[in-house]
This record gives C-alpha cells, structure tokens and sequence, in this order.
C-alpha cells in the first residue's frame, strides 16, 4: 500500500536529514568493498593537512568505524562548529572540537562524522559521494534525480541534506532487506548489511525507546528486533526482517517516537506471514482511502468587505529577525497577491483560495543550506479581521501558518512554524501603513 496526502505526491522529492546518513554508510560500505579504504584506518590519516598541531591520544585512536557508530569519543556533535566555521573549512572545525573519551566506549550523535565519512569517501575514491553512488546504487535501484547539499568545500554534507522521492527510501530499505540483492544483481555484500545493522554500540537503555536500543553503522537498532534510518521530523526508512517487510515514511512531526509505536501497537500485530484472502470491498475501500487522502486547504471566506480596503496598501515592518521592510497584500475577488520587501530581496506569494498554488520563496524556511525553497500556499479569510495563509514546503516537513491581522492602519502578522531545530517560538510582526 501506498499513499501521499496532496499537495504532497509520489514524484516530488524530500528533503530526507539524517536518514542521508543511511546512505552514506552506504557508500562507505562500497568503497570499503572496492578496497579504497578499511573501517580500521585513523582517520586522521586522511587529513593529513587539518592534522591539529597538537594531537590526543583519543584523537590519534579514531577510527572509521568510530565514525560510522557515531563513537568518536566527542562530548558534542560536530556539525554546529562546522556550519559556523569562520573560514568554511568543515574538516579542520571536526578537528578543532576536543576529544574527550577513548573512541569506542561513548555514543554520540555526531552529524559531523557522518560529514567526514563523506570526506573521506571523496579523497579515496575523487568523487563527490552522490556521483560514487549513481552507478553504483542510485541507478540500479532507479532511484532518479537525487540532489545533495555540499559544504564551502565542495564535499556532500553526508550526515544531511540528501533529497529523494518516498518510494526511492523504500527502494533502499528494499535493498537492506534483501542483503544486498536487488532483481538478482549483488548490489553490496550481505556481510556489510549484517555488520552495518548490527549493533556496535550502546546508545541508551529505555526499552520503551527506539533511541536506545543500539546503534549501527549509521543506523539505529529498533525494538522487536527490527533496524531503520531516519531523518528529524519524521522521515523514516524501518526494515522488518522478520515481517519480510519495509516501510518508509516522510512527514512533518515534532514526536518521533509516536509514529514508531504505531507501527508496533498497530501494524506490526496484523501483518501475516501469508497473504490476505482475496476481498474486493476491502480492496476497493483502500483505493478509495488512498485516492483521497489530501491537506485541506485554509478554511474561511474567500471575500470580505475589509479586503476591497486594505488591497495594495504597502505596511512599514517595524525591525524584526526576518529582515521583511515591507509587506503589500493585493486582494482581486478571491485572489490574494503578497509583495514581500527584504532588506536583500523581493518575493511575491500568490494564495490559492480553497486549492493549492505553488511558489518559490527564500522566506521562512529552516534550513540554513540552501537559499529557496517550492512551496505550495493557501489563504482564507478566518474573520472579518483577519487573513490566513498556510506555506508548505513541500520537499521539506515545514509549513508555516502565517495570520494577518488589520487594526486601522496597522498591521500584526504572526508567523508559526510546524516543526523545527530548538522548538522555534512564533515570529510577530509589526507594521503600520505607510506614508
């Protein structure tokens, strides 16, 4: 079964965070297998450039394999001190981070190793990790079209950033499940997939958690003895071996967990080892189920007699975080126009009135790794004061709902996001008429 709630759909890729480390360990495992490098090489004897003056025992002790279990003996995730690095130089921040542990003894969530496997990956093979992929993963599987952020550097982030459709994350689930064969072609060896699933270190013990029940080689052990990647906000790729089974989801979700307890309390105790008794009703109900599932659209009065006189009035934005100047919303029948100034840009938003209408737009969106996002937006009168809009990104998990209110010659617009890094509270937005 399959489904996509428009305006969300099979063809349109997703922005896929840390399920990208999946696929990293992915490619590790085939260069590893082609003889480019060993899980046992230090890491530091690819650096040979950004090897820090002064280099710890810890430090001198990493190993690939500590990479790819996230036990690098690191007290923080490297990733921020990269992004932020003065100079754009990802590697040489990762070595500017202090080694605290023994590589091996302490698990930690670690996006900049992932970004070094990448790194390495790339000075082994001279090819950016997505091109090493293509023939050797995306293209077998028919995986189509995959993008993938790069640092300053020139180097795939790794650890995020990759963007494929749904079904090419269950395709590659589908590829686990089946250690390593895909339509009879030995795609990676099925002593990778059992190494790289396994668990390598201990990251936690809540047996209620799915975060705590051992982590791989960038992949995360599962209760019922089950294995997944996944990305923030709900991207998921689970494998279930002993269901025969792999499901993959992407979403916008602020509790991971929640979907994984349904698939165990729910899913897991109807599946079968063999096939259903043919039913057409049932079957026909599923199609039905499927072909209608969709995000409703803002809610509320196409017109209203405030629209005829606030239409093309320009708002001065008193100082905000956003940088927005000057906001003009033009009102035509049920159409709404949205002429956004920036202290960089101007940006246009068209609302579809009771339907979806797609956009582009460099506001709003969470990602600090790419400049514009598509969106997909619709807008409601929700009283007579006030006008709503909802923005979704629709390669992302975000969306943001963005409500107008008018007073007079003022204007107050506030801006809530979805989901988001650090639970982000909502902006508000002051504005007066100008001139």
């Amino acid at each position: 079964a399959e489904g996509w709630w428009s305006p969300y759909g099979r063809d349109i890729p997703h922005m896929l965070f840390s399920l990208s480390k999946s696929f990293t360990s992915t490619a590790v495992g085939l260069a590893v297998t082609e003889g480019y490098f060993s899980v046992e090489d230090p890491v530091l004897a690819y650096f040979p450039d950004e090897t820090p003056a002064e280099v710890n025992d810890f430090l001198a002790a990493m190993r690939v394999r500590h990479l790819l279990s996230m036990s690098t003996g690191h007290a923080e995730d490297t990733f921020p001190p990269m992004i932020e690095h003065a100079d754009g130089h990802w590697t040489q921040a990762f070595f500017e981070v202090p080694v605290l542990h023994e590589p091996g003894t302490h698990f930690l969530y670690n996006t900049g190793a992932t970004y070094m496997l990448s790194a390495i990956v790339q000075k082994t093979t001279g090819q950016k990790l997505i091109d090493y992929l293509q023939p050797r993963l995306f293209a077998p599987l028919g995986i189509e079209n995959p993008t993938w952020q790069e640092s300053p550097q020139g180097i795939n982030t790794g650890g995020t950033g990759l963007n494929v459709k749904t079904e090419d994350i269950a395709r590659f689930g589908q590829l686990y499940l089946q250690k390593g064969l895909w339509q009879g072609q030995r795609i990676l060896p099925e002593a990778w997939i059992a190494e790289a699933t396994a668990f390598q270190v201990a990251n936690g013990d809540d047996p209620a958690s799915d975060w705590a029940q051992g982590y791989g080689y960038q992949f995360w052990r599962c209760r019922h003895d089950h294995y997944r990647g996944d990305g923030a906000f709900g991207q998921y790729c689970i494998v279930m071996p002993a269901q025969d089974a792999v499901l993959a989801m992407t979403s916008g979700l602020p509790d991971m967990q929640l979907p994984l307890n349904l698939v165990w309390d729910k899913l897991l105790p109807a599946m079968r080892p063999d096939a259903l008794p043919e039913d057409a009703a049932a079957q026909a109900a599923l199609a039905k189920k499927v072909s209608s599932l969709g995000m409703t659209p803002v809610q509320g009065q196409a017109e209203v007699p405030l629209a005829a006189q606030v239409s093309g009035r320009t708002y001065t934005v008193e100082a905000n975080p956003l940088g927005i100047e000057t906001i003009t919303l033009h009102f035509a029948g049920s159409a709404c126009t949205v002429d956004i100034h920036t202290t960089s840009a101007e940006e246009t938003i068209v609302c579809g009135s009771g339907a979806w209408q797609r956009g582009q737009t460099g506001l709003f969106h969470e990602s600090r790794l790419v400049d514009s996002q598509r969106i997909t937006t619709s807008g409601a009168w929700t009283a007579e004061d006030t006008f709503t809009m909802l923005i979704r990104f629709y390669e992302t998990p975000f969306y943001q709902t963005v409500v107008c209110q008018f007073a007079g010659d003022d204007l107050t617009v506030e801006i809530k996001v979805n989901v988001g890094f650090g639970n982000p509270e909502p902006v508000t937005l002051v504005a007066h008429r100008a001139g």
